[in-house]
């Protein structure tokens, strides 16, 4: 495949999972834990968690009343695009059996996944200190 097309499906793709993960699935969510699962109707509905924050929260033992969830829902978003389109990327690239790039793209999705969700928990984990310090 071609370079510069793989690059510009590669763009395309980071804008379209980041609009779909931060409008459609992370801010709904965040709407309903702010208000105790009621929605603009007046009805109750089950309160679902976002997975990755909860899984920062818990490896970093942050305090989740401290974080800024809106800047860290858009973190999140920008983190999953990020992975996405970047494994999507080299995938298109590499010139192999489609067996070979499933293989490559499940390990370096999971060493992206573990080494970005790591820096911003520390990231999440070193502001938050410095707010117990001020």
């Amino acid at each position: 495949m071609d370079y510069k097309l793989s690059i510009y499906l590669s763009i395309i793709v980071f804008i379209v999972v980041f609009i779909v993960d931060y409008f459609f699935i992370n801010k709904k969510k965040l709407t309903l834990i702010k208000n105790k699962g009621i929605t603009k109707k007046g009805k109750k509905k089950k309160i679902k968690n976002i997975g990755e924050l909860d899984y920062i929260i818990g490896k970093f033992k942050l305090d989740f009343k401290k974080i800024n969830t809106d800047k860290a829902i858009i973190w999140i978003a920008l983190i999953n695009s990020f992975i996405i389109s970047i494994v999507s990327l080299i995938i298109m690239i590499i010139p192999l059996k489609i067996m070979w790039q499933m293989l490559i793209a499940f390990v370096l999705l999971f060493c992206l996944i573990y080494s970005l969700y790591e820096i911003y928990g520390r990231h999440l984990k070193k502001i938050e200190t410095q707010k117990k310090d001020n």
